[in-house]
């Protein structure tokens, strides 16, 4: 099964794009969201991607009722395995953030896949200077307006290794320049009581990887043999309360708040029905689009469950 990623060719960076399918084109790992297909219309474009349904990062976490230092570093070695990939690859990915971490299906033990690769550079030199990424998963030598390397993904695995241990970013402020200045600075810390039960291997772990100078920061490599990440020494207390509670009040966006928002994927599933005349549109269609239209459009927020029962 398949889901298809629809562009608008108006509203969308040609470079961006091609630069998307060049680096899907090139990758094909299992914690990685695969390009299946390309084609494209007078107005728009399409992607058949690799059918993911398994929902976000931290709605699956608000569904666990119970979660570990172990299952945070089960989640993080994940991403880390696949990153270490598109660096052997000559590719950084360089938007990595929780948003962009989605389970590949709803099994418990499902795996975690990355997506969205519209930001992402393909480097044989090692060397990039153009300023982009998600404030707050952002790398100081970014904000520096420096040349950077891959280690700008390891400093945004950092960050979300930080959140998946307590529940709120490191870097938090309301002016958008103080916050700047705090990530420029690596000005993070580890609050009580928030931090008061995650062992001091975790904290040596996000040390590491949120180093303010590129080149004394983790690598993947490093990374994938540090001990907490393998498993050794993640704490199996279960510190879902605090965490689960944090994130709700910090990333409040998915099920929680139900802020659903179908009429913009129905209008434009009606759009592309006019567009192909009588080609049948299907129930398990209009799911399979829907949700990867929830997952391009920011501004829409769904959750569907899989109608199992469509052939």
């Amino acid at each position: 099964m398949y889901a298809l990623k629809c562009l608008k060719k108006k509203h969308l960076s040609c470079s961006n794009l091609e630069n998307e399918i060049t680096v899907l084109k090139k990758i094909r790992h299992d914690n990685v969201i695969g390009l299946e297909d390309f084609y494209e219309t007078q107005t728009h474009y399409y992607l058949v991607m690799q059918l993911v349904s398994g929902g976000e990062l931290f709605d699956r976490i608000i569904d666990r009722g119970v979660y570990t230092e172990k299952d945070a570093s089960q989640l993080v070695r994940q991403v880390l395995q696949a990153v270490n990939y598109l660096h052997e690859n000559s590719i950084v990915h360089r938007d990595l953030k929780p948003e962009n971490l989605l389970y590949f299906d709803s099994d418990e033990n499902s795996k975690i896949m990355i997506s969205d690769f519209g930001l992402s550079k393909m480097s044989d030199h090692g060397v990039m200077s153009t300023a982009c990424g998600t404030p707050g998963y952002v790398a100081p030598e970014v904000l520096a307006q420096k040349p950077y390397s891959k280690a700008v993904d390891c400093w945004s695995i950092g960050v979300i290794t930080y959140i998946l241990l307590c529940g709120y970013p490191p870097f938090f402020e309301d002016n958008e320049t103080r916050l700047f200045a705090k990530i420029m600075r690596a000005d993070y810390a580890f609050h009580s009581p928030f931090w008061d039960d995650i062992s001091e291997s975790a904290k040596d772990f996000i040390r590491n990887m949120m180093q303010k100078h590129p080149n004394k920061r983790f690598t993947t490599e490093q990374a994938l043999r540090h001990p907490w990440v393998i498993g050794k020494t993640a704490r199996d207390q279960d510190i879902y309360k605090s965490v689960s509670m944090q994130i709700q009040r910090n990333f409040a966006k998915s099920k929680w708040r139900q802020a659903f928002n179908a009429t913009a994927a129905i209008k434009h599933i009606k759009k592309l029905q006019n567009t192909w005349g009588s080609y049948p549109i299907t129930v398990q269609y209009i799911y399979t689009h829907a949700q990867m239209y929830a997952l391009t459009h920011t501004n829409a927020n769904f959750h569907f469950s899989d109608p199992s029962y469509c052939r």
